[in-house]
């Protein structure tokens, strides 16, 4: 394996647990979490589930869909997010006993200065993996094939899907507990500041990850001439 394979693999491997850390912070502000992994938080929540297993079960379902959205030519590489699922839901469950935060024992403010470091890691992560052009994680994955199969546009497939999670969400938190579960402030930051934060990552960093793992950016990033 050649030194910018290496890198490729070394950048996504790295966003990978970027992107998870981010993930199990944001699940535990308790201000409400992401969209995408919403359904798995409410459920684990309700019947006292692991909250990295659930994450997994969610991401094998995603996958399931995507087998019949996406090309036989694609099915393979569909096939090999289940491996990127396993080794995020163990990284969830490896942050969780490493990071022993307690919401309830600080205020909203300290709350939402963690919110905020976890949006930015998980747009860190997507913007690190993507980057990378390997195995998609599941939930850019159905985003993706969403889009590709409706002919939307990848920004807007995102916002269909994440508010469907989120209804979803709030009406599995209603049957089953009698209130939404997983659903508050921080969700609706995430859905606004993960999409930010990959921009961010990306102005800074795409064209120098690229050019060390031996790509070209796909979409750089377009600055003002001076």
């Amino acid at each position: 394996m050649n030194r910018q394979k290496t890198a490729r693999w070394i950048i996504y491997l790295a966003g990978m647990a970027i992107l998870s850390l981010g993930i199990t912070l944001n699940s535990k502000t308790g201000l409400g979490v992401s969209p995408i992994i919403s359904v798995a938080f409410c459920v684990s929540t309700i019947y006292g589930l692991n909250f990295g297993d659930m994450t997994f079960v969610l991401y094998a379902l995603l996958v399931l869909a995507q087998l019949f959205l996406r090309d036989r030519s694609e099915r393979l590489d569909t096939l090999l997010q289940l491996v990127v699922s396993l080794i995020v839901s163990r990284l969830l469950n490896l942050f969780d006993v490493i990071i022993p935060y307690d919401p309830a024992q600080h205020g909203l403010v300290p709350n939402l200065v963690v919110l905020a470091i976890a949006i930015f890691l998980t747009g860190a992560g997507v913007a690190l993996t993507v980057n990378m052009r390997l195995t998609l994680n599941p939930g850019d994955g159905i985003v993706q094939a969403i889009a590709q199969k409706v002919g939307w546009t990848q920004g807007f497939a995102k916002n269909v899907f994440d508010i469907g999670c989120v209804c979803t969400t709030i009406l599995l938190g209603l049957l089953l507990s009698g209130k939404v579960v997983g659903i508050g402030l921080g969700t609706v930051l995430a859905m606004i500041g993960v999409g930010r934060s990959v921009s961010l990552v990306n102005w800074f960093f795409q064209e120098k990850m690229c050019r060390c793992a031996g790509l070209e950016p796909r979409n750089p990033v377009r600055r003002p001439r001076t």
